[in-house]
């Protein structure tokens, strides 16, 4: 990924813009969003934008912020859920944005901190799928996110309960802790 403020010890902010564009034109570079650009993939059957996943990560490394799939896809990926996604949003703890990855729109979130938790990637997950799916579905989920989380990960959820929403907290506590 190349942000044009990384290329501003090459010239002036007019003449690195122009470069970045021309670059564009010539499907040297790929334009993502105002002053992100990132190399196509050339490919026998012509250019095509990189996955958006690997977007994602380049963005998160160069611009120092937490990524992390929302809570649909989460969900989905933990198997809370048979719905799969059909348009791939990101939460981040810097500004929002959208992403054109070629046809394909990328849009990533600010999120609270709490939906994040970088350090505890699994309890993290099932954070965000527990966010998505609600307070209503939140009792069911965790019943079978029983089954399928490691203790550790389980501990880790009840670890966190302080940092949660109530409903949430609460949901984990009476899901996790009066069983055992």
């Amino acid at each position: 990924m190349i942000g044009a403020k990384d290329a501003l010890h090459l010239g002036s902010r007019a003449a690195v813009d122009q470069a970045l564009k021309r670059l564009s034109e010539r499907n040297e570079l790929m334009r993502l969003a105002h002053g992100f650009y990132v190399l196509p993939v050339k490919t026998r059957f012509g250019v095509r934008a990189p996955q958006a996943e690997k977007v994602v990560q380049a963005l998160a490394a160069t611009r120092a912020e937490t990524i992390v799939p929302h809570g649909a896809a989460a969900a989905n990926a933990l198997g809370l859920t048979t719905q799969v996604p059909t348009k791939l949003v990101y939460l981040t703890s810097g500004p929002d944005r959208e992403l054109k990855l070629g046809a394909q729109t990328v849009e990533v979130k600010h999120a609270p901190e709490w939906m994040l938790f970088p350090t505890k990637p699994a309890a993290g997950q099932a954070i965000r799928a527990l966010e998505w799916l609600g307070k209503r579905q939140a009792n069911d989920a965790l019943r079978a996110l029983k089954q399928k989380l490691s203790a550790e990960t389980l501990q880790d959820l009840i670890a966190v309960r302080p940092a949660l929403p109530a409903w949430m907290s609460k949901s984990i506590s009476q899901s996790l802790l009066s069983y055992g």
